[in-house]
C-alpha cells in the first residue's frame, strides 16, 4: 500500500473535453483568472497570446522556442511569472505564450506544473487531488 495525502481537491466538470481546472497568472499586482487543462504530455506550460498581453507582457521579449505536436510545429515565448493552480501558488515559473495569436489551447504541462506538484486523479469522480511537491503532509 502506498498512501497519498493532498491539500487541495477539485471536481472537474467530466462533460467538458480534457482535465480543466482554474488557473490565475500574476505579473507583479496584474492577475488574470483563467481555465487550462492539465497536460501529462505537454512538456511546458502554455497560454494563449492574448492573456500576456493582457497582463502587459511583451511577448516578444521573452526566450523564443520551437515546439512541436500532433497538430504540427508552433513557436512561443517563454516568461517567468507567478500561476495559481487549485490554491496552490507556484512562484518563479516559466510558462510560454504562443507566438500566433490564433492558438486558443491553455495547458498546465511537466515544466512548471507537474514537476512542482504531487497529484492524483480519480477520473470516476471526476475528481483531482493536489499538493506543492514538498509539502510535508505527515501526521
Amino acid at each position: 500500500m502506498f498512501p497519498l495525502r493532498f491539500k487541495t481537491r477539485y471536481r472537474f466538470d467530466d462533460r467538458q473535453t480534457g482535465i480543466a481546472v482554474p488557473v490565475s497568472l500574476r505579473v507583479s499586482d496584474v492577475s488574470l483568472d483563467l481555465t487550462a487543462k492539465i497536460d501529462t504530455g505537454a512538456d511546458y506550460c502554455m497560454f494563449e497570446r492574448g492573456y500576456a498581453e493582457a497582463l502587459a507582457i511583451d511577448v516578444e521579449k521573452g526566450e523564443l522556442r520551437e515546439f512541436s505536436s500532433m497538430g504540427g510545429s508552433f513557436q512561443a515565448f517563454g516568461h517567468e511569472l507567478t500561476i495559481q493552480v487549485l490554491d496552490l501558488t507556484l512562484d518563479s515559473t516559466t510558462v510560454y505564450f504562443y507566438q500566433d495569436s490564433g492558438k486558443m489551447r491553455n495547458v498546465l504541462g511537466r515544466h512548471g506544473f507537474l514537476n512542482r506538484v504531487r497529484l492524483g486523479l480519480i477520473e470516476h469522480d471526476s475528481a483531482v487531488y493536489c499538493s506543492p511537491y514538498d509539502d510535508d503532509l505527515e501526521d
